[in-house]
């Protein structure tokens, strides 16, 4: 079995998850040129669904998986390791059935009541196969990471999201002609097929690196795992309370949204049409920076961890500090050219600029989503889950009664679920922070935030310096790439001199 050292495996996340990223963007493209606004609507007014069977199906169990098999691998114990894989491959495949025959029933209530569109009937009811093997996947996932070998799950996030190009690209085209409900189902089942290619290529890569026998008395394991058990549900099940949460707003969020839009007299197709432009546009482009906000926060927990087991304050601090840094750092730019480029960049990707609006509102207020991240990955790691969870919910609370009461207004329409989801981040990450002060005295220092607001003010200087400069018009793409280049390489004179990246973190990532 193949290890990486924390910072090596870190930086495989990394380039993994920008690789994903980059190939999801091309996803989204192809989707929205093929199908149009209202077609990614309907698609995404499916997934919140399909993510909260995810949550029940799994219960948080990779984190748990992760934890104890590092815990027996550390120790040698390789009887351990297959127990905590068959009780875990047991309660996955059991709910994740459960869950699949719970959404088949389910889905034509919530398709004709709940989100007013009978359409979104298909799309759900092909994507359910992808419950079962996500499951199975994710305790692969989390046996890999509990033996430090970052690589396998790296490896199949890449595949996975090129297969779902290739079959999108088929799939799509053969649908269309028959509907806007049978294209989106066909971008389903494009999904599925990804998520099934991923998962045989890490039971490949299990096979050939596994040192266990799973088929081997399995059912003396499971009888005898009464305490395995009990020791992945002691994690797990806090983990999944505050997933739950999350992926209980985002099924709540289109229902919401569509009977919102609704009251306020917006015929069906006008709405899924609008919210597919919100959800389908402006929102992957405003998480963009997050593969590496989330890398971050991965990488933080177990230093936290130890700092804290050590009784290091100071350590504990410093790495918080340098989180939020680095990651600001990371969204700063994005906000900038969300911000003075809407326009131009839907354009160019997606062919139309309707969703530019709802670029220009929320990215300024997605800075506090970056650093949301590793502000909630330290407080899981101080063992204060629950009050993240707290956190979450209340600023979710807000962000539904904010959503209502501005959506409903006909002369605000979409655009409320919009500055409704800028107010639940920015409530989430204040709580997060007053939280950590409450329990360990953290506060983001004045000259931090005093860097943080000169690196936003410069850059954004700049790039409408730049603007002038070059005379730039949307259909020069030219001028866009060479605004873009300068920018950027500015913008990390920028982090540099203000401090935001320092040479001592840069020779760090050359150590082996």
């Amino acid at each position: 079995m193949t290890k990486q050292n924390f910072l090596k495996g870190t930086i495989i996340l990394i380039i993994a998850g920008m690789i994903t990223r980059f190939l999801g963007f091309i996803n989204r493209i192809v989707v929205a040129r093929v199908m149009g606004e209202e077609g990614i609507g309907l698609y995404n007014m499916a997934l919140p669904t399909l993510f909260l069977m995810y949550t029940i199906s799994q219960i948080g169990l990779p984190i748990a998986i992760s934890k104890r098999v590092a815990e027996a691998d550390a120790k040698g114990d390789t009887s351990k390791i297959k127990q905590i894989l068959i009780i875990s491959l047991t309660i996955t495949i059991s709910l994740s059935i459960f869950s699949s025959v719970l959404m088949y029933l389910i889905i034509p209530y919530i398709s004709t009541n709940l989100l007013t569109d009978s359409r979104v009937y298909y799309p759900m009811l092909a994507i359910i196969p992808i419950i079962p093997i996500s499951a199975v996947a994710s305790v692969i996932r989390g046996y890999f990471q509990g033996r430090q070998n970052m690589k396998p799950q790296s490896f199949a996030q890449v595949i996975e999201q090129i297969v779902r190009i290739a079959f999108i690209i088929i799939l799509v085209q053969i649908f269309s002609p028959y509907g806007l409900e049978y294209a989106a189902a066909a971008a389903m089942i494009a999904v599925v097929i990804g998520e099934a290619v991923s998962l045989f290529y890490m039971m490949h890569m299990f096979k050939m690196k596994k040192r266990i026998k799973l088929r081997k008395n399995v059912f003396e394991y499971i009888k005898t795992g009464r305490h395995t058990l009990n020791q992945l549900l002691s994690i797990s099940l806090p983990s999944t309370a505050s997933r739950l949460v999350s992926s209980v707003a985002n099924f709540l969020e289109p229902i919401l949204v569509a009977q919102s839009l609704a009251i306020a007299g917006f015929q069906t197709a006008a709405a899924t049409k609008m919210y597919g432009a919100l959800t389908g546009y402006a929102i992957p482009l405003l998480f963009l920076p997050t593969f590496i906000t989330h890398s971050l926060a991965v990488a933080l927990v177990p230093n936290i961890s130890e700092a804290e087991a050590r009784s290091h304050k100071k350590l504990i601090h410093y790495r918080i500090h340098q989180a939020v840094r680095l990651s600001f750092a990371s969204g700063a730019i994005a906000t900038v050219i969300l911000t003075l480029f809407a326009d131009p960049i839907l354009t160019y990707m997606y062919g139309t600029n309707n969703a530019s609006l709802f670029l220009k509102i929320m990215a300024p207020c997605f800075l506090f989503m970056y650093i949301q991240f590793p502000l909630n990955a330290t407080l899981q790691a101080l063992d204060l889950a629950r009050q993240a969870m707290w956190n979450n919910i209340v600023a979710t609370v807000i962000k539904f009664v904010v959503l209502i009461s501005l959506t409903t207004n006909p002369e605000v329409g979409i655009y409320g679920a919009a500055v409704a989801m800028c107010v639940g981040v920015m409530i989430g990450t204040i709580f997060h922070l007053i939280t950590l002060y409450r329990h360990i005295k953290f506060v983001i220092p004045y000259m931090m935030i005093a860097k943080m607001i000169a690196l936003i003010g410069l850059t954004f200087w700049l790039g409408w310096l730049l603007i002038r400069l070059f005379a730039f018009q949307m259909e020069n793409f030219v001028s866009f790439i060479i605004i873009l280049i300068v920018l950027f390489l500015c913008y990390i004179v920028f982090l540099f001199a203000l401090q935001f990246i320092s040479r001592e973190e840069l020779k760090q990532l050359r150590k082996k």
